[in-house]
């Protein structure tokens, strides 16, 4: 089952998943930003195929902006569907579950800005911040029933969709890369294998886990004399001749 607002979308993804793996895909059309419309689609779900043993919330919606210029709708836009559309289908498919008590492996993809913040992503920081606490507090709450709620934390995953948006220039890439010590952005290949394991019974034990997912972006960015990489052999030389001067005096 794949979900999403454009139907038309839905059914080409659904297609071409079909054809490369030989299993049938239903496309359901859902705005999870209404919980009416989120409510008609797990029922949907439950009917074509039966309760969930695995549900991923990859929703999103992303711009880059000063936070001075952000106005209430724009705000209001990008939180209804990260945090509030996550919210409305966990807790609505999460209900349905422990009626039937059925346990399920729940995964949200996130960002690594939801754990450091960063400007001018505001309300996506925000959100995605939003869902990891969600889904630590649910793995507290409902893991006696049965249910596994875990993170990956992607660091930049070059789309089509995203990057339109984030880098419409192509002018970040490059800056993106430098400060990515495997030296490259990450794949979707990457993140859906990490994904995979994650829902699957390898990880039975794994629960409230927010794995960071990035080359190592992350603790590179963060460490206050990383960038000691820039100084080359000679520089190195010069500055050992004159500590050990130092230490002489």
């Amino acid at each position: 089952i794949i979900i999403s607002r454009k139907l038309d979308v839905l059914k080409g993804t659904a297609d071409e998943i079909s054809s490369k793996t030989g299993n049938k895909v239903h496309a359901i059309q859902c705005d999870v930003r209404d919980p009416v419309s989120v409510k008609n689609a797990v029922a949907e779900t439950i009917q074509v195929a039966g309760h969930p043993d695995v549900v991923i919330n990859n929703a999103a919606g992303n711009f880059i902006s000063p936070s001075e210029r952000l106005s209430a709708n724009a705000w209001k836009t990008i939180t209804d569907i990260v945090l509030n559309g996550t919210a409305f289908v966990t807790l609505e498919i999460g209900k349905e579950l422990i009626k039937v008590k059925k346990g399920a492996a729940f995964l949200a993809i996130t960002t690594i800005y939801a754990e450091s913040g960063s400007g001018f992503v505001l309300p996506s920081a925000s959100a995605k911040a939003g869902v990891e606490a969600m889904s630590k507090s649910l793995a507290a709450e409902w893991g006696r029933y049965g249910m596994r709620f875990n993170v990956i934390q992607p660091g930049p995953i070059k789309t089509k969709g995203a990057f339109s948006r984030l880098d419409p220039t192509g002018t970040f890439e490059k800056k993106m890369i430098e400060r990515i010590p495997c030296g490259r952005l990450g794949t979707v290949e990457e993140i859906a294998n990490l994904a995979a394991y994650f829902c699957s019974d390898y990880a039975s034990w794994v629960n409230g886990a927010v794995i960071r997912m990035d080359g190592g972006e992350y603790v590179s960015m963060a460490g206050e004399f990383n960038d000691l990489k820039r100084v080359t052999k000679e520089q190195w030389d010069t500055m050992e001749a004159m500590i050990r001067k130092n230490k002489r005096l």
